[in-house]
């Protein structure tokens, strides 16, 4: 949060495993979330777009949110990444050491595939809104709702196969089962950007 763009991209292209492909999700995330807000700013007191203002203002505060739930994921990322690791270096000379290890690592996987599925839960709530303010928005940043939209989806790629890495790690098949479902219900949002993207790129070309 404290970095500029330039400075975290070249912390994202180094040998370092932090940040890596789930922080750069939650950062697609924000710049979906932005890209919404934008257009609603855009959109709100313009007389032509009277009857959808409440509309954008009610979005305009819930994408607010969700960016600021974004970035803080991107930190988060690499502080549930930072956990596995450290659970994978605990010894394993003993019997008792190799139990306490699996069980550490058990554990930092589930909180390392939460991320990322918090991240797809505000990509999808992302779309959501670009899908709501399609309609109404200013024609003039029309564009700027399937960006949005493309942006949003992207981290939603992104966050899942974050999740699913994890996944395939889990022993608990119970557990894993209850992430996978809850993964699932959002990945849904995908085709709902692929449309909005698509509804925009007709209604340019006229």
């Amino acid at each position: 949060m404290n970095q500029t763009l330039g400075a975290w991209l070249e912390d994202l292209a180094s040998e370092a495993p932090a940040p890596g492909g789930g922080a750069a999700a939650a950062l697609s995330a924000a710049t979906g979330a932005a890209l919404v807000a934008m257009v609603c700013n855009l959109t709100i007191g313009k007389p032509r777009y009277a009857e959808h203002d409440q509309l954008m203002r009610d979005t305009l505060v819930e994408v607010t949110g969700l960016r600021a739930q974004a970035l803080q994921l991107a930190a988060d990322d690499a502080d549930a990444f930072g956990a596995v690791s450290d659970a994978y270096r605990l010894p394993k000379d003993t019997d008792a050491q190799r139990q306490a290890r699996s069980a550490a690592i058990q554990h930092a996987l589930v909180g390392a595939a939460q991320v990322p599925l918090r991240t797809a839960a505000v990509a999808a709530a992302i779309i959501g809104h670009a899908e709501r303010i399609l309609d109404g928005a200013n024609v003039n940043v029309l564009s700027d709702v399937a960006a949005a939209a493309a942006s949003a989806r992207a981290a939603l790629d992104a966050a899942t196969i974050n999740v699913e890495v994890n996944l395939a790690a889990m022993k608990d098949a119970s557990r894993r089962d209850a992430l996978r479902a809850e993964l699932d219900r959002h990945a849904e949002a995908a085709t709902i950007a692929a449309s909005i993207v698509g509804a925009v790129r007709d209604r340019v070309r006229g």
